[in-house]
């Protein structure tokens, strides 16, 4: 399977720790546990207490074990080893990012309320900054990037989109912190960003990969 390498080592410790968080304020929940939130940061679903409690540290479970396998059966591994600290530094933000979130769950869980949108923007904006960090140093590979037909199938394109990806995802990072001014928005300074980043950059992708061929 190969060396285990020691972000991974780090992760399965946080999600581990997530469980004995669970277990600790599990007999402290409401039978009926808040799991949902609207665009408006107000409570619009909710689990059983167990699924409640755990149905987070699970979901970080599966997602450690996919982190773990998928780019060991990434046909483009050894391209993963030469951004190596960016790959393991971005995993790790995605984790502490759900760590951060099932927090503020508990949190709000045990009757403290405030504007959960609020709290979230600022962990967005980190998280999408530091992608944009990370995205131009990335090399072609099927596991983390911006994988779309045209920069698996060509490396200029790959570099050229990872680049362009760099800047307009640090954009999306520092727009996310709007949320925290105008939380009635926050959703919106969070998504909008992100989305029409992702937009722009599939069709730069196809248009560069188009030009190449011309």
């Amino acid at each position: 399977m190969g060396k285990i390498h020691k972000s991974e080592t780090f992760i399965f410790l946080l999600v581990a720790f997530s469980f004995l968080i669970g277990l600790a304020a599990y007999g402290q929940l409401p039978d009926t546990v808040a799991s949902h939130w609207n665009t408006s940061g107000e409570v619009n679903g909710s689990m059983s207490r167990f699924w409640g409690t755990f149905f987070e540290p699970f979901v970080a479970l599966a997602l450690f074990l996919l982190f773990l396998f998928v780019p060991r059966m990434d046909p483009m591994r050894k391209n993963i080893e030469k951004f190596r600290p960016y790959y393991d530094n971005v995993i790790l933000f995605v984790f502490f990012f759900l760590f951060y979130l099932y927090t503020l769950t508990l949190y709000e869980n045990f009757g403290y309320n405030f504007d959960l949108l609020r709290f979230i923007a600022p962990a967005f904006g980190a998280m999408f900054f530091y992608f944009g960090v990370a995205l131009p140093h990335t090399e072609p590979n099927w596991t983390l990037g911006i994988r779309t037909p045209w920069t698996i199938s060509n490396e200029v394109v790959w570099k050229k989109t990872h680049k362009i990806g760099g800047t307009l995802f640090k954009i999306s990072g520092v727009l996310a912190l709007f949320g925290v001014l105008f939380p009635q928005w926050a959703i919106w300074w969070i998504l909008a960003p992100l989305i029409l980043s992702s937009l722009y950059l599939l069709s730069y992708s196809y248009f560069a990969f188009t030009k190449l061929r011309v």
